[in-house]
Parts: structure tokens; C-alpha cells; sequence
């Protein structure tokens, strides 16, 4: 996946990702964690890529998302493994 980091600073973070399904799944847990104030994507033209604003409070925005897609990541695994056990 590839991420562009536009603008970064300790609690603010605008990042461009190639994917909308990705963003919003990132914009769902980053939602979640109590140091985001606010985590949402735009997009200017439906030709462009979208770009997520991240902001928190009491951990850098970087954080907060390197916890969110640890969060995405072991929900994941569980759906993987809870899906082998099917068979």
C-alpha cells in the first residue's frame, strides 16, 4: 500500500492512499481511540486519490496510526483464523 504523507507535525497528520476501502477502514479505528479528536478523508475529484486528516491529542497523529492498523491487522488475523476453523 502505498501512503503519501502531505503535511506532519506531533498531533496532525494528512496522509493520501491510493485506496478508498482502505481509508475508511483506517478512518473507522482511528475513530475509535479516545487521543483522536478527528480522523476524516476527502477528495476533491473522483479521479484523485483521497486524504485522511488526523488529529489528536495526548499522542502523535504517527501513533495513532501505526495503533490503528495494529488494531486492523489482529482483527484480521482473528477473521483469518476463526474462518480456518470452518473447515
Amino acid at each position: 500500500m502505498d501512503m503519501n504523507i502531505l503535511k506532519s507535525s506531533k498531533d496532525e497528520i494528512e496522509l493520501e492512499l491510493e485506496s478508498l476501502t482502505l481509508i475508511e477502514i483506517l478512518r473507522v479505528y482511528l475513530n475509535k481511540d479516545s487521543a483522536v479528536i478527528f480522523a476524516a478523508w476527502k477528495r476533491k475529484h473522483p479521479t484523485e486519490l483521497p486524504i485522511l486528516l488526523v488529529k489528536t491529542k495526548g499522542k502523535s497523529a504517527k501513533k495513532a496510526i501505526n495503533d490503528a492498523i495494529a488494531g486492523i491487522t489482529k482483527d484480521l488475523d482473528k477473521v483469518e483464523s476463526d474462518f480456518k476453523k470452518l473447515k
